[in-house]
């Protein structure tokens, strides 16, 4: 009976240590008015004006070198484009959408006779599996869960995003 009790004592400890924390969190520095992803060196930074306020190691698409030109070829895309979207339930924890494909990106594939794909973040991890590999998104850019906090707290929706070969 005592141990039950313990036992009791101590779900009830732990489910209310677990519901205070959250992968929400609140970020009042400056404003991040550019993201800059630079993909040879798997860097991505949050920009104030020319100030990176943070770095961070990333992970990209499967297949990472060159532009990303069609659905399914595991590149990341290259260009200027804008977050466009919050996910707050992404099975990669939490993800940030990237306004891909855009116009250019839309001929390219289209003279190919192929669709351009859509669907890039920026999110968190993955399966244990995906750990096992640098790169191993179908395209977007991966962050740890902890770091993809930080990001989502600090981005705001409509930000510009350059990403670079």
């Amino acid at each position: 009976m005592r141990f039950t009790r313990r036992l009791a004592l101590f779900g009830l400890m732990a489910a209310a240590l677990s519901a205070c924390a959250s992968k929400y969190r609140k970020y009042t520095g400056p404003e991040v008015t550019r993201v800059v992803v630079l993909k040879e060196k798997r860097k991505m930074y949050l920009l104030n004006g020319n100030r990176a306020l943070k770095s961070y190691d990333i992970a990209l698409g499967f297949a990472p070198e060159g532009d990303k030109k069609v659905e399914g070829d595991g590149k990341t895309p290259e260009g200027h484009y804008r977050i466009n979207r919050r996910n707050p339930d992404s099975r990669f924890h939490l993800s940030l959408g990237i306004s891909y494909p855009n116009r250019r990106d839309v001929a390219e594939a289209r003279a190919v006779g192929q669709d351009p794909g859509g669907d890039i973040f920026i999110h968190g991890e993955g399966t244990f599996l995906s750990k096992l590999k640098p790169d191993w998104t179908w395209g977007c850019i991966a962050v740890t869960n902890e770091e993809m906090e930080e990001v989502y707290s600090m981005v705001s929706t409509g930000t510009i995003i350059s990403i670079h070969k």
